[in-house]
């Protein structure tokens, strides 16, 4: 009994190890653990995996070749074949037939049934087509590589912003419920001044209906906070209703955020993803020109096979002792192309076509990532801006809503001065919080392009 005790109280830490599941995420955390589980990565890693046994497969083509075969037949109506009397061996005539020129005899010559089993090696010497097709493997690893890198980048981008609009929606719930909170204590005590009969109706309508218009927005704050964490979930691999906690705070990101010098970034072509995936697609039309070209060399092939042939009027041949005939051949093949009508001719020209033209998107791509970088340091530079403009105006439409709690509370100010700098509070709150999250993935669209 001891031992069975000591047994459960040395498994119970590995179940309870097995068990556990990482709930809270910081955002570095959140990516990382994305990058490893989101579907989409999955698949890209799939898919590198694939282009490195397809570029194997390719090689393999060119490598020694070995396959066998073996056939069986049984005549069932065997074929019959006559000859002149006088041509046939006496020992092959039936009895009292005589040998006579004008006289045919039918003869079968081959048992019924016949087995032959063969073995055959084949070895490319030289092909042209084979030749570049092995060159272009590592292009098209390579672009496995960078549509991988592409991927991951992706998913990168959009846990941020499914992050930060968790994050956002969270923060939301919380003033509007403050906000709600602050709209009752003033609908409570506007609503006993006008039954005591200090105050008019008309105050009471204007907070119920400010009150109201709150109230909803929070249920659709409490709605978007569920989507946005399923949505999160998602874009992470994991289940659509697990409780997701993120540990990060809207302000301090934004905060952690906020790096001027990533405006003087240099950009390094080679390393944007972009330009990759259209220099690969460069590599790919220049090897397809070099195939078209390739057509036009001859090829050269040799094989060797070894075999045996039995015969026999039942199926022995699996029998030990049953005769079998060998035979064995060894040869080399060349093919010359020679005249196609210009076929080849035609086929290496829009191979060349197409090479131009990849050459071109190519320019065409540096110009539009360069332009890119541009715009993505002027949108993140115009993130910052609003940011710090939306924090002071936050802090001065709160100023204003607390002065005006303190007139309408004193009788020096109207229910409609006081829903006005409410209205105008909640919407600078919301500017705040969506210039926080601008803040966050506009950092994110520049460093992508910058590869950082």
């Amino acid at each position: 009994m001891r031992i069975i005790i000591l047994s459960l109280a040395c498994c119970i830490p590995f179940l309870l190890g097995a068990q556990e599941q990482k709930n809270s995420f910081s955002l570095d955390e959140a990516i990382a653990y994305a990058l490893e589980h989101n579907y989409q990565s999955i698949n890209a890693s799939r898919d590198l995996v694939d282009a490195q046994k397809q570029k194997w497969e390719t090689i393999a083509t060119g490598l020694p070749q070995i396959s066998g075969t073996v056939s069986y037949q049984n005549q069932i109506i065997q074929p019959i074949n006559q000859f002149p009397s006088i041509l046939v061996p006496e020992d092959f005539l039936p009895p009292g037939v005589i040998q006579d020129p004008d006289t045919f005899i039918p003869i079968i010559f081959a048992p019924p049934q016949t087995a032959v089993a063969t073995a055959t090696l084949t070895q490319q010497i030289f092909d042209g087509t084979y030749i570049v097709g092995v060159q272009a493997t590592k292009a098209f690893l390579d672009y496995s590589k960078n549509n991988k890198e592409k991927t991951d980048l992706e998913v990168r981008k959009a846990i941020v912003e499914a992050y930060g609009n968790v994050l956002l929606a969270q923060e939301s719930v919380a003033i509007f419920e403050k906000n709600k909170a602050t709209l009752e204590k003033n609908l409570f005590e506007t609503k006993k001044v006008y039954e005591n009969g200090l105050g008019d109706e008309e105050s009471v309508d204007q907070l119920q209906i400010t009150l109201s218009s709150v109230e909803n927005q929070l249920k659709n704050a409490r709605r978007l906070e569920k989507i946005t964490l399923q949505m999160l979930n998602l874009m992470m691999g994991i289940s659509l209703d697990n409780p997701t906690v993120l540990i990060e705070n809207l302000d301090d990101l934004t905060q952690s955020k906020i790096d001027y010098g990533l405006l003087d970034a240099e950009l390094n072509m080679a390393n944007n993803v972009d330009y990759k995936l259209v220099y690969n697609l460069n590599e790919q039309r220049y090897f397809e020109l070099k195939l078209a070209k390739s057509r036009a060399l001859p090829t050269l092939n040799a094989f060797i096979n070894y075999g045996g042939n039995s015969f026999s009027d039942r199926f022995n041949f699996l029998s030990q002792g049953q005769q079998w005939f060998e035979f064995s051949t060894f040869g080399v093949d060349l093919n010359i192309p020679i005249f196609s009508s210009l076929g080849r001719t035609a086929t290496t020209q829009r191979a060349k076509i197409a090479y131009e033209k990849a050459k071109t998107e190519l320019t065409e791509a540096e110009e539009q990532i360069r332009l890119q970088l541009e715009n993505a340091k002027s949108d993140y530079t115009l993130a910052i801006e609003e940011y710090q403009t939306s924090k002071d105006n936050l802090e001065l439409a709160e100023r204003i809503e607390n002065k005006n709690q303190i007139k309408y509370s004193e009788g020096l100010a109207t229910s409609f001065d006081l829903r006005q700098a409410q209205t105008q509070l909640y919407a600078t709150q919301q500017e705040y919080l969506q210039s926080m999250v601008d803040v966050i993935n506009r950092k994110t669209a520049l460093e992508i392009i910058l590869n950082q």
